[in-house]
C-alpha cells in the first residue's frame, strides 16, 4: 500500500463520492477507483460498499490508521525543518466558541510574529463535538470544557471561569444582589445539552443543594445558549466569558453562587510525539492565555 491509497480511501469517506473525492485530491474518478481497488485486494477487504459510497468498518478502521500516519508524516517534515530552526507545518486546533472569540485573534498574532512558516486551521466547536475528532486524528489539538473522560487524550489545564446567571429584565431573580442554586428551584432555565461536561457539573452541583435545575430548552453549544439569552428567551446560566464586557442590552448579569467553575483546558493525543508546529502552537496558546485571559472578567488562570 502507499499514502495515496490511504488518502483516497479518507477522501471517498468524506465525501461520500468517489467523483467528489477525485476533485478534493486534484484527481480523476479512475485514479481514485485505482488506488482503493488496489488497497482491497492486497488487504483481503471490502473497504467501500459500492452500493451507499460509505466506508464498511474495515475501510473506517482504515481510514482512522491512515489519518495517524498522515500526522506522523507532517509531523516528521516539520521536525526535521526545525532542526533548520524553521519550525513549520499545519496544525489543525479545536476550540471551544466562548474562549475562541477573545483567544484566537491574539493567537494568530502571536504565531505570525513567532512562528511565520506554521499554519494554523482553527475549527469552532462544542467539546461534545471536539473530543471525538481529537481522538480520531481529525485535530491535532483542542482547547475545551473539562473535565474529559478519554483516556486517549491528554488534557492540561489552562484556566478556570466563574458561572453567571443572565436574566430578562424583568425576571423576579433579578431583584437578588447574587443568586444561590437553592434559588434556581421552579425557575425554567437555558441550559447545555444534556451529557456535556458544562451540564453534568451544573446539575451535579444544583443536587448538593437540594435542587433539580428545570430546562426551558437544552442547547447543545455555549454561544447559541447565550445568543438566545441574550435575545431575551429565557434565563440561562454561562461561562463568564460568553458574557463580552462591551455588549450591551436589556438583559441582566448577576452573580451566581453555589456552582463550581468551568475548567478550561487544552488537550492532544497521549499517543505519537507532537511534531515542533504542534509545539509552538501548544507553547503560544499558553502565552497568550497567560497574557490576555486577566483582560477577561471571572477567569482564574490555572497553568
Amino acid at each position: 500500500m502507499d499514502i495515496r491509497q490511504l488518502r483516497a480511501l479518507r477522501a471517498v469517506g468524506e465525501h461520500r463520492s468517489f467523483s467528489a473525492a477525485a476533485r478534493a485530491l486534484g484527481t480523476v474518478q479512475s485514479n481514485v477507483s485505482t488506488h482503493i481497488g488496489r488497497l482491497e485486494r492486497e488487504l483481503d477487504l471490502v473497504l467501500v460498499d459500492r452500493a451507499t459510497n460509505e466506508l464498511t468498518p474495515e475501510g473506517q478502521l482504515v481510514a482512522e490508521r491512515s489519518r495517524r500516519i498522515d500526522h506522523e508524516l507532517d509531523a516528521l517534515a516539520s521536525d526535521v525543518a526545525a532542526m533548520r530552526d524553521i519550525v513549520s507545518g499545519q496544525v489543525n486546533l479545536g476550540v471551544i466558541g466562548t474562549t475562541a472569540r477573545w483567544m484566537v485573534p491574539a493567537l494568530l498574532d502571536e504565531l505570525d510574529e513567532s512562528f511565520p512558516e506554521v499554519r494554523i486551521v482553527v475549527r469552532d466547536a462544542t467539546t461534545s463535538s471536539l473530543v471525538p475528532q481529537l481522538a480520531g486524528g481529525l485535530l491535532d489539538l483542542a482547547v475545551l470544557n473539562g473535565p474529559i473522560d478519554d483516556p486517549d487524550l491528554s488534557v492540561r489545564n489552562l484556566f478556570d471561569e466563574e458561572r453567571t446567571l443572565i436574566l430578562p429584565p424583568d425576571h423576579p431573580l433579578g431583584k437578588l444582589a447574587s443568586v444561590a442554586a437553592a434559588d434556581l428551584a421552579g425557575h425554567p432555565l437555558l441550559l447545555p445539552a444534556t451529557g456535556s461536561a458544562f451540564r453534568r457539573e451544573l446539575d451535579e452541583d444544583a443536587a448538593t443543594a437540594g435542587v433539580q435545575l428545570t430546562a426551558r430548552a437544552e442547547v447543545d453549544g455555549v454561544r447559541l445558549l447565550a445568543s438566545l439569552a441574550f435575545a431575551g428567551y429565557g434565563a440561562a446560566i454561562l461561562p463568564a466569558t460568553a458574557v463580552p464586557d462591551w455588549l450591551d442590552g436589556t438583559w441582566q448579569r448577576v452573580d451566581l453562587t453555589g456552582f463550581r467553575r468551568r475548567s478550561v483546558g487544552l488537550a492532544r493525543r497521549r499517543r505519537g510525539m507532537p511534531s515542533a508546529a504542534e509545539r509552538a502552537v501548544s507553547a503560544t496558546v499558553r502565552r497568550v492565555v497567560e497574557t490576555k485571559a486577566g483582560h477577561q472578567t471571572g477567569i482564574h488562570l490555572n497553568l
